[in-house]
């Protein structure tokens, strides 16, 4: 059965999480010990953030294994440090991709952050026509490859 968690809730995926999210968007390291301290600092970082009201982690459950997760980040963009919170790190991993997996994580995001209180969260990303089907509105471009958006939560139901 699917089922959205916070992952604070299952620490038990913590180190899963923090693999996925490292060979996904980490630089690229050689020797596995550099590898190791980098997964420990982010399970450090998840969890010195847990009860920050800007820090979320969502994970999504069939059963007991892990489909995907998605997070709000305090800060995800160097160059808007003025704007926060961050929808960031959605990720499903492959053998689970093109079952509509990515909706359901995006719509747990959106209502934990309108939970939270925050009216906007913004994205930062390289794909396009990709997260305005979930309710994406375009700000700006960051660079030639990354452009700014926004979910007004207030739209949420």
């Amino acid at each position: 059965m699917l089922k959205i968690y916070n992952l604070k809730d299952k620490i038990k995926y913590i180190n899963e999480v923090c693999i996925l999210t490292q060979n996904e968007w980490g630089k690229s390291v050689k020797l596995k010990d550099e590898f190791d301290r980098k997964i420990k600092k982010k399970e450090k970082k998840i969890i010195d953030n847990l009860d920050n009201k800007s820090y979320c982690k969502l994970i999504l459950l069939n059963d007991d294994k892990l489909v995907g997760f998605i997070s709000i980040f305090p800060n995800d963009c160097d160059e808007f440090l003025n704007l926060t919170p961050w929808y960031a790190t959605m990720y499903v991993k492959k053998e689970y991709r093109g079952n509509g997996y990515s909706k359901i994580l995006n719509d747990a995001i959106l209502h934990e952050a309108k939970n939270r209180g925050f009216k906007k969260i913004y994205l930062k990303t390289t794909l396009s026509n990709y997260y305005e089907k979930f309710g994406a509105r375009f700000l700006q471009n960051i660079s030639s490859d990354e452009k700014l958006y926004y979910f007004d939560l207030e739209e949420i139901k």
